[in-house]
């Protein structure tokens, strides 16, 4: 089991991204071979924990979004205004590399994405998710995320409730 210290930081050439294995070949090959793209277009930025040999032991990316606001439960949409959308920033992947697995980097990646946004200058109401699967919802559940009432593999935790964590 590692027990390397990590550093979260902004994606860059320096990071080595070849080396990268989690248990998905999808966000293996999208970090690998996709995401510069997509930071060089600016419809996503991606996030890394480096251990202090500058391997990448995690990744999350992060991008504007939006939620119907028809699609989130009444409790929550009736609290807010009545515009069709409100403001959100989805977290579309996150990813452990194989070898930090059981040491709550996936957690830690979580809390680092839901601070960076809570802490943005630019509005938002909620952080989301896309899960992959019922095992990746039940994760983001236990971290407080709210499954939408017909979508239960998208969530999502008010910013407001991140704050005041």
């Amino acid at each position: 089991m590692n027990k390397a210290p990590f550093l979260v930081k902004p994606l860059d050439a320096s990071h080595d991204r070849r080396t990268f294995c989690s248990e998905s070949p999808p966000l293996d090959h999208y970090l690998r071979e996709r995401v510069t793209q997509d930071i060089r277009r600016r419809v996503a930025a991606c996030f890394v924990a480096v251990t202090d040999e500058q391997r990448i032991a995690a990744y999350y990316t992060l991008a504007s979004a939006s939620l119907l606001l028809a699609d989130l439960p009444i409790s929550t949409g009736k609290k807010l205004p009545r515009y069709p959308t409100v403001p959100a920033v989805r977290m579309g992947r996150l990813a452990v590399d194989q070898a930090f697995k059981g040491q709550g980097l996936g957690s830690a990646m979580l809390a680092d994405a839901l601070e960076r946004t809570a802490r943005a200058e630019i509005a938002a109401f909620a952080l989301m998710v896309d899960a992959k699967d019922e095992r990746a919802a039940t994760f983001y559940q236990h971290h407080g995320f709210i499954a939408l009432p017909d979508l239960p593999l998208i969530l999502f935790l008010p910013l407001a409730t991140a704050r005041s964590v």
